[in-house]
């Protein structure tokens, strides 16, 4: 048996990458592809400009696109590709009617009873789902995964938090697929850097703190330290590289950062989890987003240039790949997760 999904926003970057991922997908096949208003009763391949690889998965080519309304929908989860600013209403809608909505869009992510989750980080922070259900009134409900650069920065700290982790400082340079598509225009990015994405930094200064706190059983306690971010567009097509500098309760040495690294472990079963979480490189010029951005086919974070910076301060590089581990991946990841916990 396979369930059903359907996906909100089906058109855009992540939208087409939910596509491509779930192609043949063990556990999910998609049922629905629903759009706006203009592009109900079309034909999918004839409205969608498909640009994350060479051809149209078959199974979607002629799939009629549906409207945002649950009761013409069959699937039992939803995954939602949505922009923000019409996310909220709309995956509400949905939530309200019975569905499981695992979202892309920022809208509920820091709401109090809405799970924020990485798998590999925070698998216990679905307990909020009885918590968000009972207030809401919910048959259905919402699990966010995070924004694109936070995942990729928070999968790193997870595994510090244990040798005393205390205060942390990014920089980011991401890559365009980030802004959607058509994204940046092209005369604002080549031979340029933009040193300011809308949003960007508040996401990453406040989202793990949620992620890497604990759930005590109504709500969840953010976790005690401080991060501080710069974010920054570059002219990289995939992959968001970060430059973090971490400080710690005391002193560490850079073979502990890096075994803390290769320590974390993904959760067992999951189709689409990477055999490494975390891959840790030797080489003194890498990660490097053309060369690393696909390693466990998208979905693992690579890191290296793991520095000394102090005897309790540490510096390194980490890399991932925005619209899969940071987005699409994500979510089909929470699904799988929900899955294994039987809340599907």
């Amino acid at each position: 048996m396979k369930y059903k999904v359907a996906i909100l926003g089906a058109t855009g970057m992540v939208g087409q990458k939910f596509i491509q991922m779930l192609e043949g997908h063990p556990w999910f096949q998609v049922s629905a592809l629903i759009a706006s208003e203009r592009r109900v009763g079309k034909i999918y391949s004839d409205e969608v400009d498909w640009i994350v690889s060479k051809d149209i998965p078959k199974n979607v080519t002629e799939m009629e696109m549906l409207p945002m309304d649950p009761k013409r929908i069959d699937a039992d989860i939803v995954f939602s590709a949505l922009p923000s600013d019409v996310a909220r209403d709309i995956e509400a809608r949905f939530a309200s009617e019975g569905f499981v909505v695992a979202s892309n869009a920022s809208a509920f992510r820091m709401e109090d009873d809405v799970p924020l989750v990485i798998p590999e980080v925070n698998p216990d922070h679905l307990g909020l789902i009885d918590v968000q259900r009972k207030k809401r009134g919910w048959d259905g409900f919402i699990v966010t995964n995070p924004n694109c650069t936070t995942i990729v920065l928070v999968i790193t700290l997870k595994p510090l938090l244990d040798i005393g982790l205390k205060e942390v400082n990014m920089a980011s340079m991401q890559a365009l697929s980030g802004a959607g598509y058509p994204g940046v225009p092209s005369l604002a990015i080549t031979d340029n850097i933009i040193p300011f994405i809308r949003g960007e930094e508040d996401k990453v200064e406040t989202e793990p703190l949620k992620l890497l706190g604990y759930f005590d059983g109504k709500r969840i306690r953010f976790a005690d330290i401080s991060v501080s971010a710069s974010c920054h567009r570059v002219p990289v097509i995939d992959g968001h590289t970060e430059a973090v500098f971490a400080k710690f309760s005391g002193k560490v040495e850079v073979d502990e950062i890096a075994d803390a690294f290769r320590s974390l472990k993904p959760v067992d079963g999951l189709p689409t989890s990477p055999e490494n979480v975390i891959v840790v490189r030797d080489e003194p010029d890498r990660p490097q987003p053309r060369l690393d951005r696909n390693e466990g086919n998208g979905m693992s974070v690579v890191v290296g240039r793991i520095r000394k910076d102090g005897e309790d301060r540490v510096k390194y590089i980490a890399m991932g790949h925005n619209t899969v581990r940071g987005a699409a991946g994500a979510s089909i990841l929470n699904a799988e997760l929900m899955v294994k916990e039987k809340l599907i």
